[in-house]
């Protein structure tokens, strides 16, 4: 069974990241507004996605990614490993 982090853009600018076994199925519960935090955010869009291999490496990934700067979530949003190596040099491995 595969597993995937998000991490979704809100109306508001915020990003809001979470975990799920079911990516489809959970953006369509936030698009409906039944995602709590998102719910007063709507429209959201998807703007990054990993999969995993297990519940438990989705869930540090997401943890990891909650404690990062905006700076460094729009670097993984582009796929710039460079700045997000950058960044977490400079911030101290945040």
């Amino acid at each position: 069974m595969a597993f995937w982090t998000y991490m979704l853009r809100c109306s508001d600018g915020h990003y809001y990241i979470g975990h799920t076994d079911n990516l489809e199925t959970r953006i369509a519960q936030h698009k409906l507004g039944k995602g709590g935090y998102t719910a007063t955010r709507l429209p959201i869009t998807l703007v990054w996605s990993e999969e995993f291999p297990s519940r438990l490496e989705a869930f540090a990934s997401e943890r990891q990614i909650k404690g990062w700067s905006r700076a460094k979530k729009e670097a993984l949003i582009e796929g710039d490993w460079k700045e997000i190596s950058r960044l977490a040099k400079s911030r101290g491995n945040r």
